[in-house]
């Protein structure tokens, strides 16, 4: 195996709960060198969400995963975070903005000190603009993006996910965006800053809203689990009482599946032909198919789609993804031996599977300063200077 495609890219990461985190995250996955920055006092508060035992945030053991994990309170060690950012080719920041300018570590500054630097700034609304220094998180940017305003049944209101969705897609673009830079920098020799706003990724997934209202004044209404392109989809209960989701996003599919159900007749429909048509009959085809499905077990109806080439898959929770055959031949989720909760640790494996330069999750989430003295003492700082820090309060 050839080495990991990132190794010898070193990120320095000064960034807090999700979407700044998350994208180092995805470059240390394929082996670039991750240095962690926490403030000594006050630690990424992603270590106190979701699920904790005997005290240790088990969310931040993928969070933190393949990452050095050191402190520095960045307002009193303005030196050392200098001397840090010499020795890394990319910095990872989610401060709002004016607050690193504040400490006299604006880009200007930090460039000067690298020019070779790629300064990626993940803010909930970006670097200018009248809301730009305003607090925010992701759930703002599901709100502001139309996400939640299409999420949701029509009689309900607006849906946020429960989950981080517009974090975890800035991550990835925030990923993307890095690596983008750096092939620049291949080119020029020259860093450069990148902007990236919680609020603007979310919405380039949303698809053709945007030219489709400009065009047509079309705006998307709640419709449920339905949607305004094609039917049958939905979720659908089983005689059993578990649930499957529907889709047929191709009109050969959806030819399969009302045959499937009993329902050949509708093919020869004059609105049968298009998606968007479909959707216009959801209730007719919802009937057919959910009445089908909820008098079968989950395995028969698995089966028979299966058999009809039909698209169907069962709604999980995690029970089921940790049990499901294909996440399991993929090797979707994986153990990592945790000396701090002693023992493996199962989280989702790396996002994706290259034949020749795989990525890998080398260590779980580590403690709080864990790496603390070994980057410092990589960039000079001595044991006696050390200590004075840590008197200091500045790590």
């Amino acid at each position: 195996m050839r080495p990991a495609p990132l190794q010898g890219v070193k990120v320095l990461e000064a960034a807090t709960l999700f979407a700044g985190p998350l994208a180092a995250t995805f470059l240390g996955d394929f082996g670039a060198d991750v240095t962690k920055i926490e403030h000594p006092a006050k630690p990424d508060a992603a270590r106190g969400h979701g699920t904790s035992k005997n005290g240790v945030g088990l969310w931040f053991k993928t969070l933190g995963r393949n990452k050095r994990l050191a402190t520095l309170d960045l307002s009193q060690g303005r030196e050392v975070f200098l001397d840090l950012v010499r020795a890394n080719d990319v910095l990872v920041e989610n401060f709002r903005p004016g607050t690193l300018e504040r400490w006299g570590l604006g880009p200007d500054v930090l460039l000067e000190a690298n020019p070779r630097l790629v300064i990626a700034r993940v803010t909930a609304f970006g670097q200018v603009g009248p809301w730009s220094r305003r607090p925010g998180f992701g759930s703002l940017a599901e709100a502001m993006s139309g996400f939640a305003a299409v999420t949701g049944e029509p009689d309900g209101p607006p849906t946020l996910p429960p989950f981080g969705l517009a974090d975890g897609i800035t991550a990835l673009a925030t990923a993307y965006a890095v690596l983008v830079a750096l092939r620049e920098r291949d080119r020029s020799g020259a860093g450069q800053v990148i902007d990236m706003a919680i609020i603007e990724p979310i919405l380039m997934m949303l698809g053709g809203g945007i030219t489709a209202y400009q065009q047509t004044g079309y705006v998307q209404p709640r419709l449920g689990n339905r949607s305004s392109n094609n039917a049958p989809r939905n979720v659908y209960r089983t005689g059993d009482g578990r649930w499957v989701a529907v889709s047929t996003s191709s009109q050969s599919i959806a030819e399969r599946v009302v045959t499937l159900v009993g329902r050949p007749d509708l093919v020869a429909e004059p609105w049968f032909g298009t998606g968007r048509e479909r959707a216009e009959h959801a209730d007719e085809l919802d009937e057919a198919v959910g009445s089908w499905i909820g008098e079968r077990s989950l395995d028969e109806v698995m089966l028979a789609f299966e058999k009809a080439e039909a698209a169907v898959g069962p709604v999980h929770d995690i029970r089921g993804i940790v049990t499901d055959p294909q996440y399991a031949a993929l090797n979707t989720i994986v153990e990592v031996d945790d000396p701090e909760l002693g023992g493996p640790v199962q989280m989702q494996n790396v996002l994706f599977r290259l034949s020749e330069s795989p990525g890998s999750i080398r260590w779980a989430g580590r403690p709080h300063g864990a790496d603390t003295d070994d980057v410092l003492a990589e960039i000079g700082v001595t044991p006696d200077q050390l200590a004075a820090l840590r008197e200091r309060g500045v790590i």
